[in-house]
């Protein structure tokens, strides 16, 4: 397939592309800056120049493609619009090209909110954080378009890799304290960026038209043994509050007590994560 990626190069666009080239896919890969051009080639992705907010100065210029994998988002206050006008120059392009491409779409495990015992499905009502309720009118209108075969994935709380969430408990270890948001005992759903990759790469392959997906690997895992098992002298406590000043509102999502279900991608596609211990995962992090 010849599939086009925005994101490429962020913590789960990486591995994705680089999953996509193994496989024997031709990527093309939007960038913006120089230097992102530059790593996508090293990468062996062929490169198109181009803004996200400025979809009208390169979309004419996209060839034919057999799918989308959409990555790419910045927390910016103003991403609800960016993203529209991302999709009404995008879908109509992608319909008048002669065949139907597929376009997966990237909502997020916080797009359900808090599910306390509960663990949520796809087939869970959304319960979206507020910054983030942006999101789902432009997941559905992706996933109902008669312009392209439109597909969601729902990535759980991603780690590993150059980013992922553990990066913030590492950079806080290295300083002596690890901080968690709102509790020790608040739940957060898990999957490795390695793991995440193979599941965008079926999705894309073969994922039905209409479907979603729950990014998930391990349901849930109190965010306080993760924080400890970094082995920092202290863990502390912050409110919602403070890490939304210090981060942004989108922040609040670390406070978010979730447990999510991946059954229905190893089901229906065959997904079979690699990675199901993220204390192994974080202690051999720390051996390297």
């Amino acid at each position: 397939m010849r599939v086009f990626v925005l994101g490429g190069t962020g913590s789960i666009g990486t591995p994705v592309l680089r999953e996509l080239i193994e496989r024997g896919h031709d990527v093309v890969a939007l960038a913006r800056s120089e230097a992102s051009a530059i790593i996508l080639e090293r990468r062996g992705a062929t490169v198109l120049r181009g803004d996200l907010a400025a979809p009208e100065g390169w979309v004419p210029t996209l060839p034919a493609v057999d799918g989308v994998i959409h990555l790419a988002c910045d927390f910016a206050s103003d991403m609800a619009a960016i993203e529209r006008g991302l999709l009404d120059t995008l879908l109509p392009h992608l319909a008048r090209q002669g065949t139907e491409a597929r376009f997966l779409y990237t909502g997020g495990c916080w797009l359900y909110g808090a599910t306390g015992d509960r663990i949520a499905s796809e087939d869970s009502p959304f319960a979206p954080l507020a910054a983030f309720a942006w999101m789902v009118p432009h997941l559905l209108r992706v996933l109902d378009s008669e312009e392209v075969a439109g597909i969601v994935v729902h990535p759980a709380m991603v780690y590993g890799g150059e980013g992922g969430v553990f990066r913030r408990f590492a950079r806080d270890a290295a300083s002596g304290s690890v901080r968690v948001v709102g509790a020790e005992s608040v739940r957060w759903p898990l999957v490795h960026c390695d793991d995440l990759a193979d599941l965008y790469a079926l999705a894309i392959e073969a994922a039905p038209r209409g479907s979603s997906y729950i990014g998930t690997a391990v349901d849930s895992m109190p965010v306080g043994q993760l924080a400890r098992a970094f082995e920092a002298p202290e863990l502390q406590v912050l409110p919602p509050d403070v890490i939304a000043e210090e981060l942004g509102e989108w922040a609040r999502g670390y406070a978010c007590d979730q447990q999510l279900s991946g059954v229905r991608a190893r089901r229906e596609l065959g997904w079979r994560p690699a990675h199901l211990n993220p204390i192994a995962d974080i202690h051999q992090w720390l051996r390297q």
